[in-house]
């Protein structure tokens, strides 16, 4: 470690490499944010592959010339991408087609001329070298332009960063405001001509596209704003190279680095595809879980409604809805902590907060039967099962509409009355879990809540603990006392928590 160490930071070669490496990683990964987001990743590839005839006349013209190279390839990738456009305008061709015509027959013809000039006498110009790249082998003048087009990229995408945007999310409304949306198409394909090229000795025109691809897939990932994924993917794409320069360097026996940068980049973006905080696979794992937890124990607690005046066991819960009584164990003990649940021996009841949250249960499935039967004319018989499923999913805010739209109904299809709604502060004291702490507001709902809590001894911003949630009350404990709140004024008291 300590001589890779030595070798990256005093061998020349190796701090060139490096430089070029990073420089790369960071212009693909910033202009591929653009080019994943435009459905323009086949494109990428084209111009990747349509730039060697351009170094083939470049060779022929000028000879092995840096900027030869460059201006001949930039020169080839603008001239592709024109005729491809052409084609998918004028021609009954599919877009895809139009794109794999161009670039193959482009890429043939490179490829014809590029062997064809290397057998010649005292000619330095290998297919090998441009197909995969040689960033270990690297000039000043290489780095010199790879820098300035990286800054050129940069500053264009902060200058015209509001064009790009909109006319990636919004071309048509573009349009309508007189931005000429092909003329950014063309400019973004400028700036993907001078990436292509100016990554060419780095790793390649064929490894180009996935540092254009991934690193910005990765990006998208992790955010979903569009300043962020810019400054993500750049970073990723640095990342990607200087870890995969690395990785090449470390391994030895004449690796290629621009296939490690590739594969570093495929692996961080794998990485992200199940890590990801939002989008992860693990993420979505763990929401499913948490979901079904949920859906798990809201049935327990509609069960426990349905059942008020019989005797309600765990073993007797297991049996109706069907689930292992570990499960139904560990529910009721997370139930028990939000104290929604009380148990005495082997007998469940629900307490005054586990009544309320039962309440919305069976609001939410009744008025949902009803919404079926009234608006999308189902049979009675239709919509039993259908309300099971969507009672867990139905927010406050979908069922005030659903009851407004109904006309505010008091029975559902089978003759049932549906729980209305009660007029809630903004932080019932019915809501805090067990042993919580909060403190009495001083904005209540009514006058009279406010009278009552006077009466309680429960003043504006007194502190308490929730001691106990029973039944049908809830006993709070303040610094000297312990003060017993009856349900309905309960579900009615505005706290600060």
């Amino acid at each position: 470690m300590q001589e890779l160490f030595l070798t990256l930071t005093q061998d020349e070669w190796a701090i060139r490499a490096l430089i070029a490496s990073s420089l790369v990683g960071i212009m693909c990964g910033t202009i591929g944010s653009f080019i994943v987001l435009r459905n323009m990743s086949l494109i990428g590839d084209a111009l990747a592959h349509a730039i060697l005839p351009g170094i083939f006349v470049a060779f022929i013209l000028v000879g092995y010339s840096t900027i030869g190279f460059f201006l001949g390839s930039v020169i080839a990738g603008l001239l592709t991408a024109v005729i491809i456009t052409w084609i998918q305008h004028n021609v009954k061709t599919k877009n895809d087609a139009a794109i794999g015509i161009v670039f193959t027959a482009m890429f043939s013809i490179g490829v014809i001329g590029i062997s064809k000039v290397s057998t010649g006498d005292g000619v330095h110009l290998d297919l090998k070298d441009f197909l995969f790249g040689t960033v270990l082998g690297i000039s000043n003048e290489d780095i010199y332009l790879t820098l300035a087009i990286t800054i050129y990229s940069i500053i264009s995408i902060i200058i015209f960063y509001r064009y790009l945007f909109i006319t990636t999310f919004q071309p048509t409304i573009a349009q309508t405001m007189g931005i000429s949306v092909k003329m950014i198409h063309y400019f973004l394909m400028l700036l993907l001509s001078f990436a292509v090229v100016s990554s060419l000795r780095a790793v390649g025109v064929i490894l180009v596209v996935a540092m254009l691809i991934t690193p910005a897939s990765t990006a998208l990932l992790l955010s979903d704003k569009l300043k962020n994924v810019i400054i993500l993917s750049g970073f990723i794409g640095f990342l990607s190279a200087v870890l995969g320069l690395i990785l090449a360097i470390s391994l030895g026996g004449g690796i290629a680095p621009g296939p490690t940068m590739c594969v570093t980049a495929t692996f961080i973006y794998f990485m992200a595809v199940v890590f990801s905080p939002k989008k992860g696979l693990l993420t979505k794992f763990i929401l499913r879980r948490k979901q079904r937890s949920k859906i798990e124990q809201e049935d327990i607690i509609k069960h426990l409604i349905k059942n008020r005046q019989g005797s309600i066991t765990m073993a007797s819960i297991s049996a109706a809805l069907e689930l292992p009584i570990h499960s139904i164990k560990k529910h009721v003990k997370k139930l028990a902590i939000d104290g929604a649940v009380n148990q005495n021996g082997d007998q469940l009841m629900l307490s005054i907060k586990g009544n309320e949250s039962g309440d919305s249960l069976v609001r939410a499935h009744r008025l949902w039967e009803t919404y079926l039967v009234d608006e999308v004319g189902l049979e009675e018989g239709q919509i039993h099962t259908e309300a099971e499923k969507y009672e867990h999913f139905l927010t406050e805010d979908v069922l005030d509409e659903v009851d407004a739209r109904l006309g505010y109904p008091t029975k559902d299809p089978h003759g049932s009355p549906i729980p209305q709604k009660q007029i809630k502060p903004q932080n019932p004291l019915l809501q805090l879990r067990l042993k919580s702490k909060a403190r009495i507001a001083k904005q209540q709902i009514t006058e009279h809540i406010e009278s009552e809590l006077w009466e309680l001894g429960l003043t504006p911003n007194m502190e308490f603990r929730i001691h106990k949630i029973g039944d049908d009350h809830i006993i709070l404990q303040t610094n000297d006392q312990k003060i017993k709140v009856h349900e309905e004024l309960a579900r009615q008291i505005n706290v600060l928590v």
